[in-house]
């Protein structure tokens, strides 16, 4: 089946929802091919459902390179530059030192996506460990926050951070799946939470809907991870089975029910917290329409 082009072939009557205040996508992987054909058509829809600004992941040099392209060539986009625990064993000398010319571009906004994946080990533990302390020594000479993964890795990710807290500046564990222990180990190192669809999830996300109210507003981010975990919230079904920012709302609904707060509150406070810690000072313009 061909990629959907316009607004309608993808969301139904019914899927459209508007966010209350300007949201902040902190994680949208925008680089995938999925949106090659509709692109455009992707940040439109997004601009209508009050996604004004979102930060495309960047999770190794090549992807990183296409979101600083993106970035510069659409108003509301940034970019981080990083290399994913899965890639780690394509570390080198030469990949540092590309990654660090990357982090000198005024649209990239993090370090990362970088960190540890102890649940399908793609790259070595050892390696992972190797390529996340280059990166985190990046993090410290750059001064810019860090965009992190971690799976099935909290108690080890916690140490490393730990002894690096006092060099780096800001970090978010983006898409956050763990239990409320990790969630509180991450917590006391001031650390921010990036939450996806899973909690939408009736089947994975119950300990997630559990533990959210004990995030701070000033540490809770919003985000997509798009084009992967589509919320199961939705009214209708979707054409397809790709996530985008334009569904973002009904991550911000489910979240909000689930801290007892209105989903006005809770846009305003994640939209504040994210334009802070990626350093943007006032809300990107909007994507126009072509």
């Amino acid at each position: 089946m061909s990629d959907p082009t316009t607004f309608d072939e993808v969301l139904p009557e019914a899927l459209r929802r508007r966010s209350p205040a300007p949201l902040v996508d902190i994680g949208a992987n925008l680089t995938h091919d999925s949106f090659a054909r509709d692109l455009e058509a992707t940040l439109q829809r997004a601009r209508a459902a009050g996604v004004d600004t979102l930060i495309l992941t960047g999770t190794d040099r090549e992807h990183a390179e296409q979101a600083i392209t993106l970035a510069r060539r659409y108003p509301g986009l940034h970019a981080t530059a990083g290399v994913h625990p899965h890639q780690a064993s394509d570390w080198t000398p030469e990949l540092a030192a590309a990654m660090a010319d990357l982090h000198r571009q005024p649209e990239v906004v993090a370090v990362g996506e970088c960190g540890l994946d102890f649940n399908r080990n793609f790259s070595t533990p050892a390696a992972q460990e190797a390529a996340f302390e280059a990166q985190l020594g990046q993090a410290a000479d750059s001064g810019l926050p860090l965009f992190l993964h971690e799976r099935d890795a909290g108690p080890r990710m916690r140490d490393i951070l730990k002894a690096w807290r006092d060099d780096i500046s800001q970090a978010v564990i983006h898409c956050f799946t763990a239990d409320q222990d990790t969630l509180h180990g991450y917590l006391d190192l001031d650390l921010h939470i990036g939450l996806t669809g899973w909690i939408c999830d009736e089947r994975r996300g119950h300990h997630l809907r559990e533990c959210v109210g004990a995030i701070p507003a000033n540490r809770l981010m919003v985000e997509t991870d798009c084009p992967y975990l589509l919320p199961r919230n939705l009214p209708a079904k979707l054409k397809g089975r790709r996530h985008e920012p334009a569904l973002l709302p009904w991550i911000v609904r489910e979240i909000a029910h689930w801290r007892g707060e209105s989903e006005d509150a809770l846009a305003a406070a994640t939209t504040a917290t994210a334009l802070a810690f990626f350093a943007i000072e006032t809300p990107s313009h909007p994507v126009e329409e072509s």
